[in-house]
């Protein structure tokens, strides 16, 4: 069992304004004396037994039946159970709500159980507690370099905590496959952690999931956000160009165009990235440009575009099936079927969103034309 302290403290309290809260044991107290019990017993099934009689022996005092239940909650989880787990986990932050080493506790019992939901819920009052320390009133003359200083000061101890409870987030907001509930999560995640050190793949994933969501005018909005601070991020018009492609307004189809076209002079000016990503970011923004200028009757032009992107997306397979299907879809249209059937066929070898429409579309040229009936 992990003990943060002994002897003279265990865990010591801090509470500032009211918001990141750790537990108080005093030492030499009978609570301290069974803790030291619990932590020197090496089998962990009679360790179990040990904190159960802890949480009922000192269930009358809030600090350790806190401690008790946080403590049951890890050792549960190491025995596997962890429904149990996430029951002592609860109860301990029922006493202690803005307890960071709590709510890091509980995501790892999430992240065990497959619940984003929970786990991001459990970040988010970590991740709101941590930057309520920054809304303590200023005391009485204190400058503002000074107030700044102690700020910082306060913050420090937690910022492990934080920082971690930030990106486990993250993964948790990444791994979401429902579109509407991890925009959910995205905006409870840019209120929990604002300034985060993610904000830049927090925004480009909230543009590609309003992308899927069809929102339009909330893509937009946030587009705007997005580029405001760096309007020449390659990556973030990449995702702009994509996910506008997508969107059957036309005033969405020239959104689309104008990324893209920004997004391969950006890549040009980039000094820093390696050959691989700028050639994916290129890529990207040749297959984004490439449909949107099929959707605007240009297919010429846009097969141009779309067979370079091909080219230097072909070690990307889901951007590359993407790419052959929009490519088939230009064939097709201007009459080159054996092109359409070329591209389409190995387009239905890739799994993904594009497989399933590339053998519709397959389909669909190898029926050919519709035959017309002549009159007798």
């Amino acid at each position: 069992m992990k003990r943060t302290s002994i002897l003279a403290v265990l865990l010591m309290a801090v509470a500032v304004n009211a918001q990141v809260t750790k537990i108080l044991i005093p030492a030499g107290t009978p609570e301290d004396q069974s803790i030291q019990a619990v932590s020197n017993e090496a089998d962990g099934q009679k360790r179990l037994v040990l904190l159960q009689e802890f949480v009922k022996n000192f269930s009358a005092n809030p600090q350790a039946a806190a401690y008790g239940h946080w403590q049951l909650s890890q050792q549960y989880l190491e025995h596997g159970d962890t429904a149990k787990a996430l029951e002592s986990g609860e109860k301990a932050l029922a006493v202690q709500p803005n307890n960071l080493d709590i709510l890091i506790s509980l995501c790892g019992v999430a992240q065990k159980l497959n619940a984003n939901d929970r786990l991001v819920n459990y970040a988010v009052r970590g991740g709101t507690a941590f930057n309520g320390i920054a809304r303590q009133p200023k005391p009485e003359g204190f400058s503002a370099e000074e107030f700044a200083l102690k700020i910082q000061q306060d913050q420090d101890p937690f910022r492990p905590s934080y920082e971690y409870l930030e990106a486990t987030a993250l993964n948790a907001l990444m791994a979401e496959q429902d579109a509407k509930r991890r925009m959910s999560y995205v905006e409870q995640y840019m209120t929990a952690f604002p300034g985060s050190r993610f904000e830049e793949q927090v925004m480009q994933l909230s543009l590609y999931t309003l992308g899927q969501m069809k929102d339009s005018a909330r893509l937009a909005s946030f587009a705007e956000k997005a580029l405001a601070a760096n309007p020449n991020n390659v990556s973030t018009l990449v995702v702009l160009a994509d996910a506008f492609a997508e969107f059957p307004e036309a005033a969405s189809t020239e959104r689309a165009e104008q990324y893209a076209r920004k997004a391969l002079e950006a890549a040009k000016a980039q000094t820093g990235l390696d050959a691989g990503k700028l050639r994916m970011f290129s890529g990207m923004a040749h297959s984004a440009l490439g449909y949107a200028l099929m959707k605007q009757e240009k297919t010429l032009p846009a097969i141009a575009e779309l067979k370079t992107a091909s080219t230097e997306l072909k070690d990307r397979p889901e951007a590359y099936a993407a790419v052959l299907y929009r490519l088939g879809f230009a064939y097709a249209k201007t009459g080159k079927l054996p092109e359409a059937k070329a591209v389409l066929s190995e387009a239905i070898t890739i799994q993904g969103a594009y497989q399933q429409p590339s053998r519709d579309l397959l389909a669909k040229v190898q029926a050919g034309p519709p035959k017309t009936r002549t009159k007798k």
